[in-house]
C-alpha cells in the first residue's frame, strides 16, 4: 500500500501558473487534473494521496478542497493562508467549515521564494503558525537549505505545532556537495515535531541523467536523522515530469527503501502519512 503525501493539481483554463516560465519547463505547461493523476497513481499502487497547494493567492484552496471532496484517490489538502494576517486563526476556522473543509490537513507557503532568511522567525510569522498548530493543522516547511538555520529556531519555539519538511528542504544533488545540507537537516531532524518528506528529490538531481544512487546520500541522511517513523514518501507529481515518470519516482523510492525491513517500509510509504494527516486508507 502507497500513499502520495505530496503532489499538486491545478487547471490552466482557471489560474494561470505564473511559476512555470522558463523553457526548460514545458512539460508542465497544461492543466493536471484529478483523472490525470487517477491514471498514473493507482498505476503504480497509489491508494490515497495528499494534495498540496502550489500558488499563494486564497481562491485556490477552496478549489482543492472541492477536488478533494470529489476525489476517492485525495485524502487530504495542504492549503496555503497568509499566515501574517491578522485575521489568520478566523480564515483557517472559514476554510474548515466551508465545502469540503473537513479536507484540509495543514498549510504552507512558498518560504523558498522570501527574500529574508530569517521570515519563518517572524513574531507575526509564529503567531500565524501558532494559529495553524490550534487549528489542528499540521505546517509544511518549503524551504532552501539556508533557510533550514530560521526553520530550526522556529519549530524549537512551536514545539505544539507539527511541521512537515517538503522535499528535504532541497539539497544540492546535482553538485554532490551535500555537508551543509547535511548538517543543517540534521538538527531540524533533533525536534520530534518535525517531519520529513522524500519527495522532490529527482528534480533536484541532474535532471537528463539522473540515477538512485544520485539520490541515495541524500536518503541515508535523512533517513538516519528522521527515522523511517518520521519520514514520507511524496511524487511530487507532476512537478517530477521535469526528471522522471511517476512510476518512475516510485520504483527510485522502492529501490532507495530496499533495505529497510517491511515494517519500516510501511512506515515511509503509508503509515506514517496516513498518522500525520489523518487519512482514511
Amino acid at each position: 500500500m502507497i500513499v502520495d503525501a505530496h503532489h499538486h493539481l491545478w487547471d490552466l483554463d482557471v489560474r494561470d501558473q505564473d511559476w512555470i516560465t522558463d523553457p526548460p519547463m514545458g512539460v508542465l505547461r497544461r492543466s493536471f487534473r484529478a483523472a490525470d493523476l487517477e491514471a498514473v497513481a493507482k498505476a503504480s499502487g497509489v491508494v490515497r494521496t495528499v494534495l498540496v497547494q502550489t500558488v499563494t493567492v486564497p481562491e485556490e484552496t477552496p478549489e482543492l478542497l472541492v477536488v478533494a471532496e470529489e476525489s476517492e484517490l485525495v485524502g487530504a489538502v495542504v492549503g496555503w493562508a497568509d499566515l501574517t494576517a491578522p485575521d489568520v486563526a478566523d480564515v483557517l476556522a472559514g476554510l474548515a467549515e466551508g465545502h469540503g473543509g473537513s479536507w484540509l490537513r495543514g498549510i504552507r507557503h512558498q518560504v523558498q521564494g522570501e527574500p529574508d532568511p530569517e521570515w519563518l522567525c517572524r513574531k507575526d510569522v509564529w503567531r500565524g503558525l501558532t494559529a495553524v498548530g490550534r487549528a489542528g493543522l499540521v505546517y509544511e516547511l518549503l524551504t532552501l537549505p539556508g533557510q533550514l538555520p530560521a526553520a530550526r529556531r522556529t519549530v524549537a519555539a512551536l514545539p505544539n505545532v507539527r511541521f512537515v519538511v517538503d522535499h528535504c528542504s532541497k539539497p544540492p544533488i546535482a553538485s554532490g556537495d551535500l555537508a551543509e545540507w547535511a548538517e543543517l537537516i540534521r538538527s531540524l531532524a533533533a525536534h520530534d515535531n518535525v517531519t520529513c518528506k522524500v519527495s522532490g528529490l529527482v528534480t533536484e538531481a541532474d535532471w537528463a541523467r539522473w540515477t538512485v544512487d544520485d539520490l541515495r546520500p541524500c536518503f541515508e541522511v535523512v533517513l538516519d536523522a528522521f527515522g523511517p517513523e518520521r519520514l514520507v514518501f511524496g511524487s511530487d507529481w507532476p512537478v517530477c515530469l521535469l526528471a522522471a515518470e511517476y512510476a518512475d519516482v516510485v520504483t527510485a523510492a522502492r529501490e532507495l527503501t530496499g533495505e529497510l525491513s517491511e515494517a519500516e517500509r510501511r512506515k515511509v510509504f503509508a503509515d506514517t502519512a496516513v498518522e500525520v494527516y489523518s487519512l482514511a486508507v
